[in-house]
Parts: structure tokens; sequence; C-alpha cells
């Protein structure tokens, strides 16, 4: 009789190592004018730019970079700088009086200025998407590369494209969606929807593109990975770089039995924890949820805590600049930030979904977006804002939130119109929404204020 086969190990190394190598040989080496790149949070897609951008450079391949924000912009090219600092990169900027990271001034062989001619003939030439259409008269680059290109609406692409010959596109295409401040329901369906993002048009209109996904979440531990894949990513499947029991999050002093305590304990031993307060239909700027927030954060802070991972053996303080808030609204933000400053916390990152969105911390704390509301819009149940909330954290994630909300769910099931010749996007919101808050049930601390 013979013996099964012995199932293989998942090597996370090997695997994005694999991947790695399988998306710059078609970037260096394939025909296709375009390459797609899906990825996951926390998947080394920086990396995989700065990396493909080397190599293209290396090859003597003139290039141009495309990233959404000025941040973007500015944390690549200091990246580009670390890696290489003797490769000339030239960093084109707006005309504003502060357009760039101060830091790049020190950096010897990073060229800068607002004219594109000025910084022809450099290897590497990076700037925004909103930059970049303004660039007339210039002979085109051989190749660019476009990052977090699930941002990137389809109209901001179609005014770059005759700057390049062939582009890498790369992005998370579980993130919020292109962001647009006008309807734009009258071109639903059409293969040139401009408010659709620039990938979802791109691959309409050119379905044979290559298509690779990274494969390996390393900022996502153990504990997230799963719920993450699955409530997000079910058609592009991905697992974390590190085990259970890679990293641990241990505090010098002792729990007070309060609720916020325990759901910090929970959420240190399971990665997740819920503080559910009592159901109740509320202002956006819910006092009491405000307050659990706050109070959550100064404990994290009080009971000094330390986390150890793959990084280092040696314990790493959990500093408030290694603690992030993510709310839905600017005003949830602004009115967390006062309870904060009441509590004298004053470090802590608190911003929405759409600003923390790239952004890594060992810690977060959630305000549901749909706690205490007496309704679920499509804005509360779009489903990149629930994945960027529940994915920036390396250890634990905190989520407050009023009972109800999956009875509110169920009462308001998703009744967007259907558009012909629309991609649906699955999972939508209304699903995600409920893996999650099932997988949060088991880690639930009440608490009646």
């Amino acid at each position: 009789m013979t013996a099964p086969a012995t199932p293989a190990v998942f090597d996370p190394g090997a695997e994005a190592t694999r991947a790695t190598e399988a998306i710059l040989h078609d970037t260096l080496h394939g025909t296709a004018r375009g390459v797609v790149v899906d990825s996951p949070p926390g998947a080394g897609k920086s990396t995989l730019v700065v990396r493909a951008a080397l190599e293209l450079a290396e090859a003597g391949r003139p290039l141009m970079v495309v990233a959404q924000t000025n941040a973007q912009v500015d944390d690549l090219v200091l990246r580009l700088a670390e890696k290489n600092p003797d490769l000339p990169v030239g960093r084109l900027h707006s005309s504003d009086t502060d357009p760039y990271d101060k830091a790049l001034d020190s950096l010897d062989h990073v060229r800068k200025s607002a004219k594109a001619a000025d910084l022809a003939g450099l290897p590497v030439v990076i700037s925004t998407a909103a930059k970049w259409a303004h660039v007339k008269g210039v002979e085109p680059w051989q190749h660019a590369i476009v990052d977090e290109a699930y941002q990137m609406r389809s109209d901001a692409l179609l005014a770059v494209a005759g700057l390049f010959e062939r582009a890498l596109f790369v992005g998370d295409p579980g993130q919020l969606d292109p962001f647009s401040i006008v309807g734009a329901e009258q071109w639903a369906g059409l293969s040139y929807d401009p408010s659709g993002s620039a990938v979802t048009t791109l691959l309409a209109h050119n379905p044979g593109l290559p298509q690779h996904r990274l494969p390996v979440s390393w900022r996502l531990p153990a504990s997230a990975a799963p719920l993450v894949s699955d409530a997000f990513y079910p058609y592009t499947p991905f697992r974390s770089g590190t085990g259970h029991g890679d990293r641990g999050l241990a505090f010098s002093v002792a729990s007070d039995a309060s609720a916020p305590d325990r759901v910090i304990d929970e959420a240190a031993a399971s990665g997740w924890g819920l503080l559910q307060l009592p159901a109740r239909h509320t202002p956006r700027t819910d006092p009491e949820a405000v307050r659990a927030v706050a109070q959550v954060v100064r404990r994290l802070l009080d009971r000094e805590g330390a986390s150890t991972s793959e990084r280092s053996p040696d314990p790493t303080p959990l500093s408030a600049d290694r603690i992030a808030v993510g709310t839905a609204h600017r005003d949830q933000a602004a009115a967390i930030r006062a309870a904060l400053a009441e509590l004298g916390v004053t470090d802590v990152v608190v911003d929405t979904a759409n600003r923390l969105q790239g952004r890594e911390y060992d810690v977060t704390v959630v305000l549901h977006p749909l706690s205490g509301r007496p309704d679920a819009t499509a804005f509360h149940l779009e489903t990149g804002r629930l994945c960027v909330l529940a994915s920036r954290h390396r250890h634990a994630c905190i989520v407050v939130c009023r009972e109800g909300v999956t009875d509110l769910l169920d009462d308001y099931p998703s009744t967007e119109p259907v558009q012909l010749g629309t991609l649906v996007k699955f999972p939508d919101g209304w699903e995600a929404n409920h893996a999650v808050l099932a997988h949060l049930s088991e880690h639930r601390v009440t608490w009646r204020p």
C-alpha cells in the first residue's frame, strides 16, 4: 500500500521570491505593453516597485514612476536613495511653496525641479499622476511604474498614457476605490468609465495582459491574514509571512479588570478584540464610543507594552508612534484627538481609512464605520474602507462598536442598482462586514459605561 503523499510545506519566503522573479521577468523581458500586479496589505509592494525601478535603471531603460500622492513619491525617492545612493533620480514636483519632503535636499544624486525638461536624461524620474498629467512635448519613456494603480482613476491614466511605452501596474485591489467628487452614474458599465480604477479600465481594454499577485503579507500576523484574505481577497488569497508564535505582545503593568484592559488582553492573546457598547442610535461622533477609543489607547500606553517579532528577538516598547486609531469620518477623528488630548495623549496617529492607506502600526484601534448608525449607506458598506481599517496592524486590532450592527446589516441589505456591463465587486461590503463581525464576536468584551 502506497503511503499518502506528505503535503508540501508553505515557505513564504520562497513563494514571495518566486512571484517577484516572475513579475520582474515579464517587466524586463516580456513583450506585453503592461504587467499588472495585485498586492495584499503589507506584501512588499513598495519593495517590489523599488527593485523593479533599480533593475530597469541598471538595464539602461529610462523610467518614469507614477505615484498618487506627494508623500508616496517622496517615500519612493528615499527608498531608492537608500538602496542605491549613487543612482541619479529626478523628483518632479509642483510649483507650490513646500512641494516635497526636505529630507530630499540632503541626497546628492536627487535632482528636483518643477519642469520635466530639467530632469531629461536621468535614469528615473518620479512624480504624482496629477503632475505628470501636465507634462507635454517630451520624448516618451521606455518604461513606467504606476504605484497604487487601483487608487488611480482611469481618466488620470489616460492623461499620462502617452508618456510611456510599457508599464508595470502595482496596487492593492482590496483598498478604497478611487475618489471622485462628482457622480459617475452616467458612465457606469462603459469600458471608459473615468471614475473606474486604472487597472479595471486597463484590463477591460487589454484582457490578455500578464497578471501576477504577491502571495504573502509580511505585515499581517498569522492571526489576521486568514480573516482579511477570506473576507476581502477571496479570488486572490494570501498567507501571512509569519506563523503563530512568531510575534508576541505583552504588558508589564497588570490589568485592572476594566473593560478596556480586558479587551487589550484579549487582543494581545488572539490578535483581535471587540469592545462592544450597548445598542443605541447615536450622532456620528458618538461621545461614549469616542471616550471608549480614547481610554483603550490611554491604557495601551499606561500598561507599558512591548512587542516581539521576527524583526528582533529583543522586546520593542509599544510607544505612541506605533499605535494608530482609524475612523470612517474626519469629524470622528477630530473628536477622538480631542478626547485623547484630555487624557494627555498627543503622539498617536488618528485618521480616516483614506489617509491610513499604506501605513503600518503595531496596534490599531478602530471605530467601526457602522457603530451606532440607524442605516447602512453605500459609503459605510464600502469594502475597501473596512479592509483598510482591519489591515494596518502587525500585532493586534481592537474594534470599538455598538451592539446591533449585525441586525442593521440584515435590515439594510445591499440595494445598489445593478448596472449592465459593470464588474460586480466581490465580496461586497455587506458580506465582508458580516464575516468580520462573526470573527470579532469570538473576541468580544461587553462594556456598559
